[in-house]
Formats: structure tokens, sequence, C-alpha cells
């Protein structure tokens, strides 16, 4: 295809998205499309220490249509500065700069909050070692060829790109494997499993006695008795069903650039005070509708109930949920304004992400201690009426009746699993039956389902522990 071509189309595309959508969502366009990559590339490269070139191929391929976008993009990584610039064509400029222990933050022009990154107080793990230092070969043939399937790729696109996996029972690492430049202390996006975290630090916060589940949410701009947005709750807006009018972050593709919930990402430098701004769809509690607006409003409602500014709640994270279960690999993002980017942009290393699991494994208990409050677990993968992909509070879950439960069911995965899940294929999944946490992160398409390889990962493990199971018993 010639560059004249690939011009015309982009200029008809945009053209297009004006007519459809309005002008003012058309010209958010280039600036959503360049604030993802700029972002994702500045996260990926001065975090984890990818190579930006690879990391940009494979992301890009991901995400279906992206290439009538990235082809015209220019990108410039300052490894000096530490930033990245992006610019498509002179109409979008995305500028993300990487902080020390805050990693990256989308600049607009207006400046970045100044935050206090607050200092660790090495406390001690409750959760036991999940492994030495070395990396963990398969315990068994069965779990060996689990991996080698998973890290295969088709002949033909599209491909899986496995990043790394991690495969825990009973609380240790029984298996786990990397691609060429990651290892067990990289930190990887989870992109939407961000979502499963910012669900327990609400529920500890619950615990504590200093966020409700019922009641009006404590968000200033909505306190007015008649503002319609005054009945929205946390337990709605955990459950996606607060009915903001922000679209749709259910899919990773180049329409996407047009839903109002991603001008609030790539665009504003308050993201929470943007979605706490946007009137009703549909009246609190009525319509299941996933944005990750629901949980930047419960990022800032995390800020708030932890002291107010963003070292207060980064603290909080650490203290109450990270240190306890020894994840010592973990970067929470944050926007312009210090908030913490609570919907999908925190970052583990694989090993961290399984420890995470291993709480809901143990009901939200580690080393004897609750953290998560009584039934928080079951709270957490019961499913939302009207979710169809089988959504809980803040896990995927395959309990109800849901079409996307019923569908992994029949592709292999036990009923009582439940997971946290970013998008372009990030998972953590934790199985109480099988005692399992399988954590599986990489860049693949989300659709056709199985092209990821987690409904063959989820079989061959279970199949092979059981079996290896058996065998200890024979033995």
């Amino acid at each position: 295809m010639t560059r004249r071509r690939n011009i015309l189309l982009l200029t008809t595309a945009i053209a297009c998205a004006g007519l459809a959508f309005g002008a003012a969502r058309a010209r958010d366009v280039p600036k959503v499309a360049t604030g993802f990559i700029a972002h994702t590339l500045c996260s990926e490269t001065f975090v984890s220490g990818l190579d930006p070139q690879r990391d940009l191929t494979e992301t890009t391929d991901a995400m279906p249509g992206a290439d009538l976008l990235t082809w015209a993009m220019n990108l410039q990584i300052d490894r000096a500065r530490k930033d990245v610039t992006v610019t498509l064509f002179g109409i979008g400029r995305s500028h993300a700069v990487y902080r020390e222990g805050l990693g990256c933050t989308l600049e607009h022009g207006q400046g970045i909050a100044d935050v206090a990154l607050p200092p660790d107080d090495k406390q001690p793990a409750l959760l036991p070692e999940v492994a030495g230092p070395d990396i963990v070969a398969p315990q068994s043939e069965g779990l060996s060829a689990a991996l080698d399937r998973a890290f295969s790729e088709p002949a033909q696109p599209p491909y899986r790109r496995t990043r790394a996996i991690v495969v825990m029972k009973a609380g240790r690492i029984i298996a786990e494997r990397y691609a060429d430049g990651v290892g067990p202390a990289t930190q990887l996006l989870g992109f939407s499993m961000t979502k499963s975290v910012t669900s327990a630090l609400t529920g500890i916060l619950v615990r504590q006695g200093k966020l409700k589940l019922d009641g009006p949410a404590p968000i200033a701009a909505w306190q007015n008795p008649d503002d319609p947005r005054h009945a929205i709750t946390v337990h709605q807006l955990l459950r996606h069903t607060a009915g903001i009018a922000l679209g749709s972050s259910l899919e990773a593709k180049l329409g996407s650039v047009l839903e109002p919930v991603n001008t609030m990402k790539y665009a504003e430098d308050d993201m929470a005070g943007f979605a706490e701004r946007v009137p009703l769809a549909t009246a609190p509690g009525t319509a299941w509708n996933y944005h990750d607006g629901n949980y930047l409003i419960l990022a800032q409602l995390i800020c708030n109930a932890a002291g107010g500014k963003p070292a207060d709640a980064l603290a909080f994270a650490r203290r109450e949920l990270f240190a306890p279960l020894g994840m010592r690999h973990v970067t929470l993002q944050l926007d312009a304004s210090g908030t913490i980017e609570g919907s999908g942009e925190m970052m583990a290393s694989a090993r961290d992400w399984a420890r995470f699991g291993q709480l809901y494994l143990n009901d939200g208990v580690a080393g004897g201690k609750r953290i998560l409050p009584e039934g928080w677990v079951n709270y957490s993968a019961t499913a939302t009426p009207g979710g169809w992909v089988g959504i809980g509070a803040g896990f995927w879950t395959n309990r109800g009746d849901s079409f996307g439960a019923d569908f992994r069911i029949t592709h292999g995965w036990p009923r009582d699993a439940f997971f946290a899940k970013g998008t372009i294929g990030q998972y953590t999944i934790v199985i109480p039956s099988e005692q399992l946490v399988i954590v599986r992160m990489g860049r693949s398409p989300n659709w056709p389902p199985d092209v990821d390889g987690v409904f063959d990962l989820v079989r061959d493990v279970v199949a092979a522990t059981r079996e290896k199971g058996k065998m200890a018993g024979v033995n």
C-alpha cells in the first residue's frame, strides 16, 4: 500500500468519524491513538526494560486495524530524559514521562502533579516465598508440555506472543517460563487486571470502615440529592452498573479510539474528575456496561479515604496489600493529577500477579492475617446480573449462567474459576477446587477467543497437576 493511499485512508477514516460521532469526538482520535502508544511504550521501555520497537510491533499487531494509524506515527524515545513523544501527522501529539518508582504519566501541556514516592518501610511479607531466585522448571512432563504449547506460535497470524507464564499450586510455583527479555522480576502491564487490584483496595477500606458498599458514593460532585448520580453506590461502581455515559472498554481495536472513555484516559489530566462530570446513560443499578471510568472513580475514592494525597494512596496500597503479599516488583502508575490509574495501568512481575491471585485462593487471608473482608472473595466472584461476559466485582467469573461463563466451561475451565483479566492477553486465574493460580501475560488479539492459548493452558495445567497428584498418591 502506497504512502499516498495510506494518507487518504487515514483522512477518510477521521472524516467519517466526524460525521458519525461529531467533530469533537473525531478531533480526539489522534490524541487517543498516540496517547495509548506513548504511554505503553514509555511504561514497557523504562519500567519493563523491553525493546520498544518489538513492543510496538507486538502491541499494535494485537489490536485489529491499528496499523491504519500507527504507520503514520512518528515516535521519539529519549533515553536520557526518559520520555516518549508520539505524533500523528502533526494533528495529534502525546508525551509520556517516566519518573522513578511512579512509572509513566501522560503529560498534556499543563504539567504533572508532584508526587512524593513513599519510602519503603521494609515491611515483612506474610505470604511465604513462592519460589527461590531461579526460574522454576516445570515439575512434570505434563506441565512442560503445557508450557511448550502456550509458547508455541501458529504458522500464520494472529500470533500468541506469550511473554510469561507462572503456575502456582497450593502457594508454590511449580512451573514458569518467560520470553526473551522477560524474567521473574520484569514488571509487565496488567491493563485491566488493575481493576482487580483496585477492587481489593476498595475491599480493604470496606473492612476498615472507611468506605461502604451501599449508600451514595462520597463523590463531591454528586452530593446534591437532586443529581441523579447521587444514587450511585460503590457496589455499582465495582460491578459496572453505575450507568455513567462513557461508552465501553470491552474491546481493543481501532474503533475504540472513538469511545469517550478513551478521551478520558488519553486526553485528560484528571481522569476521575472527567468521569465524575459525565451524565448518566442509564439509571444507577439498572444496566451493566463495562468501562474504565467506574474504576477511575474508585481510585479517587481510595485516595480520599487513604488520606487525600497521591502519596497517601501509594503508601496505603503498599502497606495494606503489596507488602503483606510479598509483591516487591510493582508500579502503580498515575494520571497527571496524581490519581492512581486504577482501571488499567498497574505493572507487576508475573510472580507478583500470582501472589495477588494467591490472596484470593486463600479467601483473603495472608499468613493468618485477614487482608480482605470476610466474604469479599465470594462477593468478588459472584456474577453481576446482565454481565454477559461473566463478571463479578473486579473479577471475571465462571459462576452463574452468563454466556461468557458457559463458553469458558465448555472449553475446559472449571466452574469455580474466577480471574483478573487485562486486554490483549493478560490473566491471573484462580481455581479453588484445584488449589491453582495461573498467570499468563502476552500480546494476543482479543478475538478469536482461543488465539492466546489460555483455554489450552488451563486444560493442560489442570490435567497435569491432577495426574501428578494421582502419582504422588500412589507413591
